[in-house]
């Protein structure tokens, strides 16, 4: 069982390798390795297979209690100054590596079905690979230092996957956006890692919460900088986990393709942000001001990213805020100290986060069929409904995932979730509120995303739909940008020819076997892997503990189970989720209650939660149009006073070269003239003085 320590960095470099061969093929033989469109996809696949193989290895052997495993190398050193790198793999990582690669593998699958017809194939699957690889480079390293590489890798992965359909100006601008969100957040961290390396004089995760603690403890270090320097270090998977105020590029980045969505949300990029929390958990929990700061910041980003997304159209996008929405609970659960409900949750999330993604893409898929290829009409849920006469395994893998996310048992989602309130509602009863009051709103808009898209009339071939959809949008003006449709955009749709949008069926169709088989496979865990993490019999939690716990207190707080509280929480939460399915069924299943006009008598709360809460907006008049003014008032100094002193020099010297030139005659007698002259000038000055 040693030896598969010994290799488990092949984990990461395997999909590396496919990255790379696949990259030199299309770089050197473009041509060539286009037309081996398959036989590439066989090759990144079997890398994937071999390392999600690797990963159930390990994390058997972990379960079986084998101890964590390091392995390091110097690879700089200077003075006193020791930089190693390598990898360690424990019971976080063993976890992480499991969800990272099934997910990935699941999603190669997929992506053959997905992006069949799309000239850019060969190159999506390079980006995957790299991208997974990336990821899996983060969850094993060992020190802060290794783990900024990798996050940085996974940023940039994401950039290229965000834009891959570059000459859309608006993937252009969506992975533009992500990038610059990003780099705020990342400017933080490494300012973060360098203030605590200072503090600390390591990188390592463990060291840094011992020494740091104990400086402040013995007064080398105030209490202030401490929380300072872990603020900082939280910036990075604000940004990266999409939360407030650093959540605007999430949604923007739906205009990736849905796989990139799909692997995005659930398991590599937003999961990065969650698992450095995880990981410098010994360093946050010493410091409980930086908790706090923690706790505060998921519960408002799961309220707004809940609230935001009731009012969204397009599938994805509302997916998108679903994801920050449940992003914001696991930050809270880290918060509060609920580390082991915080990685549960984002475990089952994955799963069933993962498969509504992949629900989403085979539903455009089909809708492309009767609307053409374009993005707008395809995602856009007014114009589906009844889809699942058309598409049942996509309609029942979906639901699955619905009831999941909303939190009904005994799905995998309710016992996570459930797990996370409990906690709260014993650490600060205000945060188990927002979280509570959270709940049902997901259930509310989950079960208005399903009917909306597979129950009813099917509407996709209806002409009139196209036209209440201008006629809505020129009233309601929703905000240009992700989750609406904008007035200028369908305008733009509506003045092309309706020929080239028109799609070559009547209705849609069920995905290939390639994107319903991942479907299928996903929803297994999004059922019942939530069974692990029962408060009753908690093997998870038992499992992975917190690095500040030991393994007798998590059993000690098992054996306190208390029937009757666990009762009260969970039929509080399960109620709210009824309240809000109700409400779902009531407005857009059964017609009972007008959603318009509810609207209309709400109309501040309703344009708030479509446009965004207005962070886009805000942003753009605070920073973007904040920074033109800025840069146009530097321009006028450098105008003004740079080039203006640099033109003044130039001219003194001009006009002083051509009076000197006079006097530079090269005669001897000229030169005593002037001596005696400033002689003469001198004597009759001090004469007079």
């Amino acid at each position: 069982m040693e030896l598969i320590y010994q290799y488990a960095w092949l984990i990461a470099a395997l999909p590396l390798a496919g990255a790379m061969l696949v990259g030199l093929g299309l770089i050197s033989f473009n041509k060539a390795t286009n037309n081996l469109r398959q036989l590439n996809a066989v090759l990144i696949v079997s890398l994937m297979g071999a390392a999600t193989a690797l990963s159930f290895g390990l994390l058997w052997s972990q379960i079986q209690g084998h101890p964590s495993y390091t392995y390091s190398l110097e690879w700089a050193a200077a003075g006193n100054f020791h930089l190693t790198m390598g990898y360690t793999i424990d019971h976080l990582t063993a976890v992480m590596l499991v969800i990272v690669t099934t997910v990935a593998l699941l999603v190669m699958i997929y992506t053959d079905g997905y992006m069949a017809h799309d000239p850019g194939y060969v190159r999506f699957y390079a980006y995957l690979s790299l991208f997974s690889s990336s990821m899996l480079g983060l969850v094993i390293s060992p020190n802060l230092v290794q783990v900024y590489i990798f996050w940085e890798l996974v940023g940039m992965c994401s950039y290229l996957l965000i834009g891959f359909w570059y000459d859309r100006k608006a993937a252009a601008d969506a992975c533009q956006k992500a990038f610059v969100t990003n780099r705020v957040g990342d400017f933080g961290l490494l300012l973060g890692i360098l203030g605590l390396y200072w503090a600390t004089g390591s990188f390592e995760f463990d060291v840094m919460g011992a020494h740091l603690q104990a400086f402040v403890e013995a007064g080398y270090i105030s209490s202030f900088l401490a929380a300072l320097f872990a603020i900082l270090v939280f910036m990075g998977p604000v940004a990266k986990s999409a939360q407030v105020p650093l959540h605007v590029w999430l949604p923007d980045a739906m205009e990736g393709p849905t796989p990139i969505s799909a692997l995005i949300h659930a398991a590599t990029m937003v999961a990065a942000g969650v698992f450095l929390i995880a990981r410098m958990y010994p360093v946050f929990d010493g410091i409980p001001s930086v908790m706090n700061v923690i706790a505060w910041t998921g519960a408002v980003t799961a309220f707004v990213g809940a609230t935001t997304a009731i009012t969204q159209n397009d599938i994805k996008k509302g997916l998108a805020y679903s994801t920050m929405s449940q992003l914001g609970y696991m930050v809270m659960a880290m918060g509060i100290g609920a580390y082991s409900a915080g990685l549960f949750h984002l475990m089952t999330h994955a799963y069933f986060k993962a498969m509504l993604f992949l629900g989403s893409g085979s539903v455009i898929h089909g809708m492309e069929g009767v609307v053409g290829h374009d993005p707008a009409l395809a995602q856009d849920m007014r114009m589906m409904g009844g889809l699942r006469k058309y598409m049942p395994m996509t309609a029942l893998t979906f639901l699955v995932g619905t009831l999941a996310i909303s939190g009904i048992p005994p799905f995998a989602g309710f016992w996570s979730k459930d797990e996370i309130l409990g906690s709260a509602y014993a650490a600060n009863p205000v945060l188990w509120g927002i979280g509570w009051l959270t709940a049902g709103i997901t259930a509310f808009y989950m079960f208005r995303m399903y009917f909306r898209t597979f129950e009813g009339k099917f509407r996709g071939n209806d002409s009139e739909i196209r036209q209440q959809l201008l006629a809505a949008a020129g009233n309601a003006q929703p905000a240009f940008g992700p989750g609406a449709m904008d007035t200028r955009e369908l305008k733009a749709l509506d003045n092309e020819s309706h020929d080239s949008h028109a799609g070559h069926s009547d209705h849609p169709h069920e995905s290939p076997w390639t994107m319903t088989l991942p479907l299928v496979i996903l929803a297994v865990p999004s059922a019942l892997i939530g069974l692990l993490g029962t408060p009753f019999n908690n093997y998870f939690e038992e499992f992975i503990h917190p690095p500040t716990e030991a393994v007798t207190e998590v059993l000690g707080h098992a054996a306190e189970f208390d029937w009757t509280e666990f009762i009260i929480l969970a039929g509080a939460s399960v109620g709210v989720s009824l309240i809000g399915i109700t409400l779902a069924s009531l407005m857009y299943m059964g017609r009972k209650i007008d959603p318009s006009a509810i609207a209309a008598k709400i109309p501040f709360f309703y344009n708030l939660s479509l446009n965004k809460w207005y962070f886009d907006e805000v942003y753009n008049r605070l920073f973007i149009q904040g920074s033109r003014r800025l840069a146009r008032q530097v321009m006028e100094v450098d105008f003004r006073v740079v080039d203006g002193a640099v033109n003044l020099t130039g001219l003194v010297t001009l006009l002083s070269g051509e009076g000197l030139k006079y006097f530079e005659t090269g005669r001897a007698q000229f030169y005593a003239l002037i001596v005696f002259g400033a002689v003469l000038a001198f004597v009759i000055v001090f004469g007079l003085t």
